[in-house]
């Protein structure tokens, strides 16, 4: 099993580099393999270009750069995100890699007068959000649903990407040690489901 972990973060040394780094140890304690994304060091660029455009109306093919992501992807039975909460959602960075990378014709197909087709089924994804407010602000104020509906439900609900975790690791007055043991377990635990499927049908 493989897993492909997206970075977004511009400081090599954030607590999100951290994070990720945790959760690329999980992973290989379960015995599993991994890849970091790590999108600001690869010099990715976000914006949506005219060959975007054309890509997503099927007129021309998608950009090279865009076609070397997809294969990352394809290559992982695992999705993980791990990015800093900007604006109730993700980094430009890291939604301009979803706008180019998730394609018409690869990650769903929308054809005039039929229901989209979701492409992405076969692809588990773990979202791992780092915020800088409190679980009372974020639930006073409903961020936390806003975000889930936009990222968990708007983007991969519609690519039929099943979101088998979504966390929220809040920085202010809390444990950064523990969100830390979080992050390992989640790369520990990233292939369990698949693995107990299996072992159920070998039975």
């Amino acid at each position: 099993m493989h897993a492909l972990i997206v970075l977004a973060h511009p400081k090599p040394d954030s607590f999100s580099h951290s994070v990720a780094t945790k959760v690329a140890e999980g992973v290989t304690a379960s015995g599993a393999t991994f890849e970091i994304a790590d999108l600001t060091a690869e010099g990715f660029d976000p914006r949506f270009s005219v060959a975007d455009i054309a890509a997503h109306l099927r007129e021309g093919p998608s950009p090279d750069d865009v076609v070397a992501e997809q294969a990352r992807i394809d290559r992982a039975d695992a999705l993980v995100l791990v990015y800093p909460v900007y604006w109730w959602s993700m980094p430009g960075l890291l939604k301009g890699w979803i706008d180019r990378v998730f394609t018409n014709g690869w990650a769903y197909d929308d054809m005039p007068g039929d229901r989209p087709i979701k492409r992405l089924r076969h692809l588990r994804v773990h979202l791992v959000a780092i915020g800088g407010a409190t679980m009372r602000t974020y639930a006073r104020h409903g961020y936390f649903g806003a975000m889930k509906m936009q990222i968990d439900h708007g983007i991969f609900g519609y690519c039929g990407a099943p979101v088998a975790t979504s966390e929220l690791l809040l920085t202010e007055a809390q444990d950064m040690t523990s969100h830390l043991d979080t992050a390992r377990a989640i790369g520990q635990n990233l292939f369990a489901t698949s693995r107990s499927e299996k072992a159920v049908d070998a039975a």
